[in-house]
């Protein structure tokens, strides 16, 4: 079953409250609140092998950033033949400055990039936020996990990263709602019958700089033996028997302008596998 980390957590909506009005915010009202910062680089078709090349060889050097995925779409809203990237820097933005500064300063960055600039057509870079909910639900690891404990050792299977994305309307209360009906709905979800084993909800993610109201679901999929998009699908049928889920859903939809979901295929080197 799944478990809350605190019995505070459990009983507690203005707790609740409170962590989703701040998760919500406009701008990081402190440069040392933790962040989570998305890239993503859309690439030349002819040249996605070569930057794919360079970028692995020269992993290292990335994974000097508190790297927590790097993957390429399959299929979905992300563009084909873009690199995505998520890192999540626990001392905000204060620490994305000098760590990114220390590291474009090195020759071995600068020859790394030298030799994938022209790959690259167009570069994004988004700021989010993890939800508090992240941290009640102990089934729920959040991004940091991964960097602590990389999965790259253990490449090679079928795993799947899926990214599923809620545009909400405008409004201060909007991503407060959301996150209340989404924390009410969720235990059903990730209990249902059926669920594969290797199904697991790795963060929620709410915008701060770049599209506002933006929520991101990141759930991973499939392992070494496991197929990755046959395990989501055993579990998306799973969630469809989940009767709390499905009251919470309708609840959300009328919140939301839009959804959409990508599959992206991680990395090697990518910590979350």
């Amino acid at each position: 079953m799944l478990g809350l980390r605190s019995a505070a957590a459990r009983s507690s909506s203005r707790i609740l409250t409170t962590r989703c009005l701040a998760a919500m915010s406009t701008t990081t009202s402190n440069p040392s609140s933790p962040i989570v910062e998305l890239r993503q680089y859309q690439l030349h078709p002819a040249a996605t092998a070569t930057y794919t090349k360079n970028t692995i060889q020269s992993s290292d050097l990335r994974k000097t950033l508190p790297l927590a995925f790097f993957g390429f779409p399959e299929t979905g809203s992300f563009a084909l033949n873009t690199a995505v990237h998520l890192y999540h820097y626990p001392q905000g933005t204060r620490q994305r400055k000098d760590e990114r500064a220390a590291l474009a300063k090195k020759d071995e960055w600068k020859q790394y990039l030298g030799g994938v600039k022209e790959c690259m057509m167009q570069q994004k870079s988004e700021i989010f936020v993890e939800a508090g909910l992240v941290q009640d639900f102990e089934q729920v690891t959040g991004l940091e996990y991964w960097i602590k404990n990389d999965g790259s050792m253990n490449s090679g299977g079928e795993s799947i990263v899926e990214l599923r994305k809620y545009q909400l309307k405008l409004g201060y209360d909007t991503v407060p709602n959301f996150l209340k009906l989404y924390a009410q709905a969720l235990p059903s979800k990730l209990n249902a019958i059926g669920t594969h084993p290797t199904t697991q909800l790795v963060t929620i993610l709410i915008s701060d700089v770049g599209s506002l109201n933006t929520v991101y679901e990141v759930w991973k999929h499939g392992g070494e033996s496991s197929c990755g998009m046959e395990a989501m699908e055993q579990s998306r049928q799973a969630s469809r028997g989940a009767k709390e889920w499905r009251t919470g859903i309708a609840e959300i939809a009328k919140l939301a302008t839009s959804f959409d979901t990508s599959i992206l295929k991680p990395a090697a080197f990518s910590p979350l596998q």
